[in-house]
């Protein structure tokens, strides 16, 4: 469920990414709040397609149930001629479209530059010849790198430390600069490791979960001592709907992320606690590219857009699991088989 249902007139909305994990959580909520919702999707086998599959299916039934107007289409943001015929009748952007994974961008930088600048430059100048009215960017907490102090601030220095960190904040300054320069209006929301249900097999939480659901360790990388700032799904949805309509943000960039943050070696031991206090814990290599450390100052969003988590991890875990287990039956062989 999400916190903040809208209720406005109806507006054609474009989804970028729209099979993903937030972004098929975003056009859910879109159709059941009324608006007509075009997702725009390339179907990358980074994960399971069968869980993206599903995502379209949810969106699709939902529209159904409301009455409401969903079309999928598969295609990618570097397509100009597609992205410029599908622009063409959309009031707001909401693009999450880009190649995700910060170890899977260490070993292939050419696709990030390929999906994540160049798809979104194609979408920021559809949009530009089109007079959209927004143009809300899906960015990363990967954009800072190294902390000097945390929680981070928007204000921190940003130095990446992979490929994937190095393109979002990339097409950070390309939403900067069209609003500035074309007076297109942007908004860029860095995200602090979103979950809940449906969320990428390959994340921690999951892997953790469906570890312990079916009696094994939960498996860490590294020492464990990494610290990360988690986001549940329902919260990056309201900030997301609260730009609707909502302009206070146009041209800035805002943290999105919880009330706290939470090593890993603790995750992991909520997780265990909750489904099998008997499971040891393992310890595997490190990854590359990985940042040590994540922690957000949100006050910036709260002042702009009203921006409150309403979830801390624990919770958050807490109904992931009863998630999890109200939907193993489909979801559990997508996370096993990534």
């Amino acid at each position: 469920d999400y916190s903040r249902p809208i209720t406005r007139s109806a507006m054609n909305i474009l989804v970028t990414g729209g099979a993903g994990f937030i972004g098929g959580h975003l056009a859910d909520s879109f159709v059941e709040a009324g608006h007509d919702v075009t997702c725009l999707d390339i179907l990358e086998p980074f994960y399971d397609l069968g869980l993206k599959d599903h995502n379209i299916e949810v969106a699709r039934q939902r529209a159904t149930e409301t009455e409401g107007n969903y079309e999928f289409i598969e295609g990618s943001t570097t397509d100009k001629e597609l992205v410029d015929e599908i622009v063409e009748d959309i009031d707001i952007i909401y693009h999450q479209a880009a190649q995700a994974g910060v170890r899977a961008s260490v070993e292939n930088p050419t696709k990030v530059t390929k999906y994540n600048i160049n798809g979104s430059q194609t979408i920021l100048e559809a949009a530009r010849n089109h007079d959209v009215t927004r143009v809300v960017n899906a960015s990363s907490s990967s954009v800072y790198g190294k902390p000097e102090y945390l929680p981070y601030d928007e204000a921190h220095p940003n130095e990446p430390v992979s490929p994937y960190g190095a393109s979002k904040l990339a097409v950070e300054h390309y939403m900067r600069v069209y609003n500035e320069v074309y007076g297109l209006p942007t908004v860029s929301l860095r995200y602090f490791t979103a979950y809940g249900p449906r969320m990428r097999p390959n994340m921690a939480i999951s892997n953790f979960v469906s570890r312990c659901m079916r009696g094994e360790s939960p498996e860490i990388y590294g020492d464990g001592a990494q610290t990360r700032d988690f986001t549940y799904i329902a919260d990056v949805i309201d900030a997301n709907h609260s730009l609707l309509t909502d302009d206070s943000a146009d041209g800035e960039t805002m943290n999105i992320g919880s009330t706290d943050n939470i090593d890993i070696t603790t995750l992991a031991e909520v997780v265990r606690n909750e489904i099998d206090p008997s499971l040891d814990i393992k310890y595997t290599q490190a990854r590359d590219g990985d940042a040590e450390h994540t922690h957000a100052d949100i006050s910036k969003a709260n002042e702009l857009i009203g921006y409150e988590p309403s979830r801390d991890i624990r919770e958050g875990v807490g109904e992931f699991i009863d998630w999890y287990g109200q939907n193993r039956e489909w979801y559990e062989p997508l996370v096993v088989s990534s």
